[in-house]
C-alpha cells in the first residue's frame, strides 16, 4: 500500500477533484459537526445536492486568508519543524480509498518522521462556544479532522494552531493562540472508530442507500 499527493492546477480543479470522505466530513459521519447531517453529506456525495458554497462567508474568508501567516508563525515558534505546504494537494492512500486529505502543513522533525499542522481560527462569541476551547479542550468536530488525517497520511504526531477572537458582551476583541499536541499512539482507538463510521458510510454510498441518522451536535 502507498500513500499518494496529487497538486491541482488550481483551487477549482482541486474542489472538482474532492470525491472522497475529507476531514471536514468526518465530523458530520460521527454526528459532531454543528453544520451537518449526515444524510446532507450523503445527498452530496451522490448527487442529489450541490454542497453549499461558502467562500464569500466573512468568517471562512478571514480564517482561508489568515492561514498562510498562521502557518508562518507557527514555523517561527517551532523551528525544530521543517514545514512542507502545497496549494490546492490532494492526499490518498491506497490503504483507504474512501479518504482523503488536504493539509494546512505537513511537518517533519529531525528524524524524519512526519506530523500534520492543522490551522484553526474561530470566533467566540456565547459561553457555549467558550466551553469548547476551554482548558485542553478541542471541539469534537475538529478532533474528528485531526483523526481522519492521522488515517490517511498515517502521521506520529499532530499540532492544531488555534487563533480564538473573544467577543463576549460588548467587550473590546481580544485574541488568543492555543497550540495542542497530539500523539498518534494515544488515539489509535479513536482512529480505529473513525475507521470503521467512514467505511459504514462510504458502503452507504456505493449502495446508493440513505444512511441512518446521526443527529448533529448543538
Amino acid at each position: 500500500m502507498a500513500i499518494h499527493k496529487k497538486i491541482y492546477k488550481d483551487r477549482k480543479e482541486w474542489l472538482q477533484n474532492r470525491k472522497f470522505i475529507g476531514g471536514s466530513d468526518a465530523g458530520v459521519i460521527l454526528g459532531v459537526c454543528p453544520w451537518k447531517t449526515n444524510e446532507e453529506l450523503w445527498e452530496e456525495k451522490v448527487g442529489i445536492k450541490e454542497p453549499d458554497d461558502i467562500s464569500d462567508n466573512p468568517l471562512v474568508m478571514y480564517g482561508t486568508f489568515a492561514e498562510e501567516h498562521l502557518r508562518a508563525l507557527f514555523s517561527m515558534d517551532y523551528p525544530q519543524y521543517h514545514i512542507l505546504h502545497d496549494d490546492n494537494a490532494i492526499i490518498t492512500n491506497d490503504a483507504f480509498p474512501f479518504a482523503s486529505a488536504s493539509l494546512d502543513g505537513e511537518l517533519f522533525d529531525k528524524d524524519g518522521e512526519m506530523g500534520i499542522l492543522e490551522i484553526k481560527t474561530a470566533t467566540i462569541s456565547s459561553k457555549a462556544q467558550k466551553e469548547k476551547w476551554a482548558g485542553n479542550s478541542i471541539p469534537q468536530n475538529y478532533y474528528a479532522q485531526i483523526l481522519h488525517y492521522f488515517l490517511v497520511t498515517e502521521a506520529k504526531f499532530a499540532y492544531l494552531k488555534a487563533q480564538l477572537k473573544y467577543e463576549m458582551d460588548g467587550e473590546e476583541p481580544f485574541l488568543y493562540t492555543k497550540h495542542y499536541r497530539i500523539e498518534r499512539s494515544e488515539v489509535e482507538d479513536d482512529i480505529k472508530y473513525l475507521e470503521e463510521k467512514e467505511r459504514e458510510f462510504w458502503s452507504y454510498i456505493e449502495k446508493n442507500e440513505r444512511p441512518h441518522t446521526v443527529l448533529p451536535e448543538i
